[in-house]
C-alpha cells in the first residue's frame, strides 16, 4: 500500500498561499513559514502531517500527495479547510 508523509501550510486566501509559495521559491523555510502563518495545529511541528496512506486525507490531499514530485512544492490546494501548499517529503509507492 502506497504511503506518503508531507507538510502543508494552510492560510484562508488564495493570495496568501500565493505569497508564501513565493517566499519559499525566494528561499524562504517552509517550516518557518509553517509555524509563522499556518491555521493548522501542524503548523507548530513546521507543518508535518507525517506519514499516511491513501485515503486518510481530503481527496485533494490524496490527489497531489501521491502524484507530485517529492520535495517539491504544490498548490495552492483548496480544500474545505482553506487554501494549502504541500511538500511531499517522502513517498513509498
Amino acid at each position: 500500500m502506497a504511503r506518503a508523509s508531507a507538510r502543508h501550510i494552510l492560510v484562508d486566501s488564495e493570495a496568501q498561499c500565493m505569497a508564501l509559495k513565493a517566499e519559499i521559491e525566494a528561499g524562504a523555510d517552509f517550516g518557518e513559514l509553517a509555524k509563522t502563518h499556518s491555521s493548522c495545529p501542524s503548523g507548530g511541528q513546521g507543518g508535518d502531517l507525517g506519514s499516511f496512506g491513501r485515503g486518510q486525507m481530503v481527496p485533494e490531499f490524496d490527489q497531489v500527495v501521491f502524484s507530485a514530485e517529492v520535495g517539491t512544492v504544490q498548490g495552492p490546494v483548496r480544500t474545505q479547510f482553506g487554501y494549502h501548499l504541500l511538500e511531499v517529503t517522502q513517498r513509498d509507492d
